[in-house]
């Protein structure tokens, strides 16, 4: 007598309810969920090359081992490489997805845990990546890690004590900083990803996904696809097409060449060097920073680098953690659909504003570049980006708020 897969399953451990009903479960179809699992095969594709990369490097003589890595080790420069990308596009992907929740209102109640450990997992994903290709100790990760020291020295009372403790020491740190970097990438990062990755899924399994409005969609349904057969084959696909996408601009595309910067010696730096994409607003922060230090009696309390390098980052991830409760703060009911963002123009308003600020900061991260390439004045870009920092947002706000109403009120 032949038996379905569940029932097979159910006579031996007794899981069939939970089993149907996970088999059973409707996501919606819309193009704009992928991005989500986007992100996800593209961590999986981080965990397995970095298996393979952890293999062959050594810490302790971090640039020629990844050097023998790249050219050495059949496979390596490709895997090496996809590892690279992969990390790209897992953080380009969580940002997308960050911002299709944002502006359609899926944080609301009663998805806020699910929005918070979203907003949590791009601030691990940034520090992931930043730890990595801190480990090669070429001439660009030395020049992050000398940045991130002076910034971690910039943290009122603790800062000192905080950058020895992490570095061992004085920058460029002692033996064991190597070490700590290497475990703190390799074991410590991944893992609280994991784990917060595995409660996003859980809290949006608990809750169901969301929807747009449509035909036969209501607060109290989903209209999608089955998990079983349709969705899973449909992400086995993507989660194929994810790691094939990786995997050839690994092998097609140059990315990170240490060779070119050579290694990393405290006496030596470059113009025209810039680090990751996602790091790009933190640079920019710093550059635009006017030369303001608080100094209280005969301590300087807030040194400059503390406003770009640990206010202005709190203030954008503050924001983002706070913008739900703040939106819902004269009380909230269930949200099951999802807005257009014409539909909230204030809040559409509000996330351009930030949206624009944060890009002419990141820009800003790129003044060194632009001059090789136009060649205005140091100087005279950084007054540019700060009256474009200050003004814009606000012309952001308006426009969009405008666009926005003109769009509602049309239907």
């Amino acid at each position: 007598m032949k038996t379905d897969p569940v029932t097979f399953v159910d006579r031996r451990v007794g899981a069939a309810k939970p089993l149907r009903a996970a088999l059973d479960y409707i996501f919606p179809d819309h193009w704009s969920f992928l991005l989500g699992e986007i992100a996800l095969y593209a961590f999986v594709t981080l965990v397995g090359t970095g298996v393979f990369l952890a293999f062959f490097f050594e810490p302790g003589d971090a640039y020629p081992s990844a050097i023998n890595l790249s050219f050495g080790v059949p496979g390596g420069l490709l895997l090496r490489q996809t590892h690279h990308w992969a990390a790209d596009v897992f953080v380009v992907a969580i940002v997308l997805h960050l911002l299709r929740v944002f502006f359609t209102g899926a944080f609301r109640r009663p998805r806020e845990l699910t929005y918070t450990s979203g907003v949590l997992l791009l601030a691990l994903a940034i520090f992931e990546g930043f730890l990595g290709y801190s480990l090669l100790d070429d001439l660009l990760s030395g020049m992050g890690l000398a940045i991130a020291y002076g910034v971690a020295m910039s943290i009122p009372f603790l800062g000192g004590d905080l950058a020895h403790l992490i570095w061992a020491g004085e920058f460029p740190g002692g033996t064991e900083f190597p070490q700590r970097l290497f475990v703190a990438h390799v074991f410590l990062l991944p893992a609280l990803i994991a784990g917060l990755l595995g409660a996003h899924l859980a809290t949006i399994v608990r809750t169901h996904h969301s929807q747009f409005r449509g035909p036969l969609r209501a607060e109290d349904n989903v209209v999608g696809t089955r998990m079983w057969p349709g969705y899973a084959l449909r992400s086995l696909a993507l989660l194929a097409a994810t790691a094939a996408v990786l995997v050839a601009l690994g092998g097609l595309i140059q990315v990170n060449p240490i060779w070119q910067w050579g290694p990393y010696e405290p006496y030596y730096a470059t113009n025209g060097a810039q680090p990751d994409w996602y790091l790009g607003w933190l640079i920019g922060a710093l550059r635009l920073m006017p030369p303001l230090e608080i100094v209280i009696g005969d301590r300087t309390v807030f040194p400059n680098p503390f406003f770009g390098g640990i206010l202005f980052p709190s203030a954008i991830f503050g924001f983002l953690l706070a913008w739900p409760w703040w939106e819902q703060r004269r009380g909230s009911v269930p949200h099951h659909l999802l807005d257009r963002p014409r539909d909230n123009p204030h809040r559409t308003g509000v996330g351009a504003a930030v949206f624009t600020f944060v890009a002419v900061v990141f820009l800003a991260g790129s003044a060194d570049r632009l001059f090789l390439s136009s060649g205005i004045g140091y100087e005279t870009q950084v007054w540019l980006f700060r009256i474009a920092a200050v003004v814009l947002p606000g012309v952001a706000y308006a426009l969009t708020r405008r666009a926005c109403r003109e769009l509602r009120d049309r239907v």
